[in-house]
This record gives C-alpha cells, structure tokens and sequence, in this order.
C-alpha cells in the first residue's frame, strides 16, 4: 500500500506553477492536492474553462489534475487542524532557522507537504504549526527555485527514499 501523501499549495499566485505541481504529484504518487489561499483551482470537470487561469493550469497539467484527487480549502489554518486530527505530520517545503536538509528528512506518513507562495515562501506564523521544516540547499547566487521545481524534488525524495 503506497503512503497516504498530500500536497497543500498555499498562495500559488501562477496557475502554470499549480498545473505543473499537479503533473509532477501524479508522477510521485500525491493521493491528494489541497489549494489554499489564493492558489488558482483547476476546472470543475467540463472542457468548458471559466476563466484564463483554469486554462494556463490545464496546459501544463496535461490532464494530471483529472488523475489527482484535489479540494479547495481556503483557510490553511483549519486545514491543518483538520489533517493533525487524522494523525498527518504536517511539513513545510521553506528556507528557515529551523529548517533541516530534505535529504536527512526521516519522512513519516500519513503526511502533507505544504509549499508557499513564490515570492513570499509560507508565513513564520504557518511554519511554528508544522511538524517540520525542510529545505533544499542552495549553491548558486540564487537562493530559492521555482515552487514547481521544489515540489517535486522534495515530493520524489520523500515518497521514494
């Protein structure tokens, strides 16, 4: 039986970063995306898009947000409640003090990896309610990658390590 594995994409201002984070989840075996915030949604089912982000969001899916289960959840906060009261270890995908390496992360399931917004990352206020904070090291002058990037090298390295 796979691990129960979410993914909770807060604030994502790009609809192509979330349809890429879909694309990506589906590869790595995500059993759930919840958007936050303001984080674009794909659309409701129908080949009929509502509006300009639903489709930007469906050309870099590829169809994966029909294969992956996802909910809008606007209040992160209740969600997080709600996912530690079915025993999810809640971890943050963010550059902190307390923020350990992804590679000596010792995953425990059921778990959900929340990502933030692209330019801002998640709040301090988020992060004192994760079980965990990762991050991924950086070597060049740049000192973050793109959302969608980070998602998946952090989602690929948790389920399949």
């Amino acid at each position: 039986m796979p691990n129960k594995f979410y993914l909770i994409l807060h604030n994502i201002r790009s609809a192509y970063n979330v349809g890429s984070i879909f694309r990506t989840a589906d590869g790595v075996g995500i059993e759930k995306i919840y958007l936050t915030g303001y984080s674009p949604t794909p659309a409701d089912g129908s080949e009929t898009y509502k509006t300009k982000a639903q489709k930007m969001l469906a050309k870099t899916a590829l169809d994966a947000e029909k294969n992956v289960s996802w909910e809008k959840f606007k209040n992160l906060n209740d969600l997080i409640k709600k996912l530690k009261k079915e025993k999810f270890k809640i971890v943050a995908l963010e550059q902190d003090k307390k923020s350990i390496d992804y590679k000596k992360f010792k995953p425990e399931f059921p778990l959900a990896l929340i990502v933030g917004n692209e330019v801002k990352g998640l709040d301090k206020r988020i992060l004192k309610k994760c079980d965990k904070i990762i991050e991924i090291p950086m070597r060049g002058k740049k000192n973050s990658l793109n959302v969608s990037v980070a998602a998946g090298i952090a989602g690929y390295e948790i389920n399949f390590n």
